[in-house]
């Protein structure tokens, strides 16, 4: 019966779709010699955007289109952090919870407008921006958190990373067994796969790197699409088929299956919206009820990977502490390498996260619904909630 769903959606999604030379039949992916030329592929731009159509946009970006990491990156100057300064002394004197501070509590009225401008160009414009510069070598684990939250507050509004509640997630290796398919890789050493995460904007601030490895990747998820619609239309079609199962990985929200549909590319009101967390389908498999995937879709991870990682299009830096990365994840997907932590507990890898609904934005499909905590709501989406979720600040990566 589920299966049977599944395809009924596919069928209806794929109404939407141009004829193309291409067939998607069962197990069985083939394109017809005759591929579609670059020249022939019909463009579109966001507020217009239809299926199967190359998005024309800053935020379908290649690495050849930056000179250099000037190009998207704000480094905090002296004065910026004496008005910062300022305001961390006053939320962690004021006796409120970090978690119950509020932008008109942190007023930065001349490093503000700088961060509403920066978070405006990662939403609307090329969809990330790089902020080099925060003292976190100075300061308390306190006054990180409470820095961070501060920046966070001209962002958006910070939604729960896991089902524990912690609205600054830690990034860090907890010895989570990688192996198991309910484990967020997050939480160990292990590569993490391209993804997205689940909010309008995540933010990354880097406390300590790694011995070794743990480089960061990103790259346009518009990107992708385009080069898939131009190179493998029919793929493009098998990205966008209602038939992706997610796997929730064993944050399931009272009264809701372990896993949920949601296609890779969604096309909504005029806007293209990409999903993609290939870790979160193979994790799917393990739900009896749930079809396996097919060898279109294998082959459609593959390709969506591949040109993800491409030196055409994938952006490689190591976060510095201090660093801060901030994406679009409806326009930008991102990649982690696996890496090796230094003997000393206290000079572990430690990334703090927010997850940031902004005031502005555009309507979501309804199938985001699952994705996003179950509120779709423009400035009030993107979060992890379960029964017993308490929402709250932790100081330390192990904290419940």
């Amino acid at each position: 019966q589920l299966a049977a769903r599944a395809e009924t959606k596919r069928r209806s999604a794929a109404q939407l779709w141009p004829e193309t030379t291409s067939t998607v039949t069962g197990q069985h992916c083939t394109v017809a010699p005759a591929a579609r030329m670059p020249s022939e592929v019909k463009t579109s731009q966001p507020g217009n955007v239809e299926p199967g159509t190359v998005m024309e946009h800053s935020s379908a970006w290649k690495v050849s289109d930056f000179h250099s990491q000037d190009d998207y990156t704000y480094t905090f100057t002296d004065g910026d952090l004496v008005e910062l300064d300022g305001v961390i002394e006053t939320v962690l004197s004021g006796g409120k919870d970090l978690k119950d501070v509020t932008k008109q509590d942190a007023p930065l009225p001349s490093l503000g407008p700088k961060l509403v401008a920066i978070q405006e160009e990662v939403t609307w414009g090329r969809g990330f921006a790089l902020l080099r510069g925060l003292p976190v070598w100075r300061y308390t684990r306190r006054e990180s958190l409470a820095a961070y939250w501060v920046l966070g507050l001209y962002w958006g509004k910070a939604g729960s990373n896991n089902q524990h509640g912690h609205l600054i997630g830690h990034i860090k290796d907890v010895r989570a067994d990688p192996s198991l398919p309910t484990t967020r890789l997050y939480a160990t050493h292990e590569a993490q796969p391209w993804h997205n995460d689940v909010a309008d904007l995540v933010s990354l601030l880097c406390l300590h790197n790694a011995k070794e490895g743990g480089h960061s990747s990103w790259a346009s998820s518009v990107s992708v699409h385009n080069e898939i619609v131009r190179r493998r239309p029919d793929l493009a079609r098998v990205l966008a088929d209602p038939v992706w199962f997610y796997d929730r990985k064993g944050e399931v929200p009272p009264g809701k299956a372990p896993y949920f549909l949601i296609p890779v590319f969604n096309y909504h009101a005029g806007h293209l919206f990409v999903n993609f967390s290939s870790n979160y389908y193979h994790a799917s498999q393990r739900h009896p009820e749930v079809p396996r995937l097919t060898a279109p879709q294998l082959e459609a991870i593959a390709l969506f990977e591949g040109l993800a990682a491409s030196e055409e299009l994938a952006m490689h830096y190591i976060l510095q502490p201090g660093d801060i990365q901030l994406l679009n994840n409806h326009t930008c997907l991102h990649h982690r390498t696996a890496f090796q932590d230094w003997a000393d507990p206290a000079r572990k890898r430690h990334l703090l996260r927010l997850w940031l609904s902004p005031a502005h934005e555009r309507e979501l499909p309804p199938v985001y619904a699952d994705l996003y905590g179950g509120s779709l709501d423009v400035g009030n989406r993107g979060a992890i909630r379960v029964e017993g979720t308490r929402e709250h600040i932790p100081e330390h990566a192990e904290d419940p």
